[in-house]
């Protein structure tokens, strides 16, 4: 792969982020998963025995800034990094999950991917990544909660990729495989999706990051299933 072409996929894997062109360079010579990102942050963590830990992109990182009581009120961690795709969290699932000793956590990925964030991904490999970030919790005692994939019926950043009938698909092979491996579903989509497969205009300003009435919804969902989890 050329530089050129390797300098476009990261411009299009930072879409919608501050971080200036250089800095995205570096990262994608020198910290391609953005283990750096959280790693202060990580060390600066007392111990608990209550610890959940929200792992995906930007969603999640604006979920646990935009929403943060209730992050703070039941010893969420978020660990959501804007423009990431599974295979970059299934590089610092240890770093920013495992080594935590959280009791679960909570996966919410996959837009990112069917958006080629960082290349062509089939549903094939992206459902590889959340099996092994899933199997890597279980053996490790961390309870898993896997959520459905929110509503896009396009990308701005990318606009023509059609995602909506393959969001739909991977939510289906999600489902399916919480339910065969004792995790947790948690439907964000069901709540949030319009007629078309997009996500409702008063949930969001771009059609795939929720606002705060997005997030409204969402944080119910999440700590039913988070509960559930726990309980099993």
């Amino acid at each position: 792969m050329n530089r050129n072409l390797l300098r476009t996929l990261t411009l299009s894997l930072l879409a919608g982020s501050a971080l200036p062109a250089q800095t995205a360079d570096d990262r994608l010579h020198n910290d391609w998963a953005y283990l750096a990102r959280y790693r202060e942050a990580n060390a600066a963590l007392a111990p608990t025995d209550t610890r959940v830990v929200f792992l995906g992109d930007s969603i999640t990182e604006n979920w646990a800034r935009m929403d943060e009581k209730f992050f703070e009120t039941n010893a969420y961690i978020g660990r959501g990094i804007s423009g990431q795709t599974t295979p970059q969290m299934l590089v610092r699932f240890r770093a920013d999950v495992i080594d935590l000793k959280p009791k679960a956590v909570l996966i919410l990925a996959g837009t990112n991917d069917i958006a080629g964030n960082t290349g062509p991904s089939s549903l094939e490999m992206i459902e590889a990544n959340l099996m092994s970030m899933s199997e890597l919790a279980r053996a490790n005692g961390i309870r898993v909660a896997l959520a459905s994939v929110l509503p896009a019926f396009d990308y701005a950043w990318k606009p023509g990729l059609k995602p909506a009938p393959k969001i739909s698909a991977l939510n289906d092979w999600i489902k399916q495989y919480a339910n065969s491996t004792g995790a947790t579903y948690v439907d964000f989509y069901t709540p949030m999706a319009d007629s078309r497969g997009g996500m409702k205009a008063a949930l969001s300003g771009d059609g795939v990051h929720p606002n705060l009435a997005g997030y409204a919804i969402m944080d119910p969902l999440a700590e039913k299933a988070i509960a559930e989890a726990l309980s099993k």
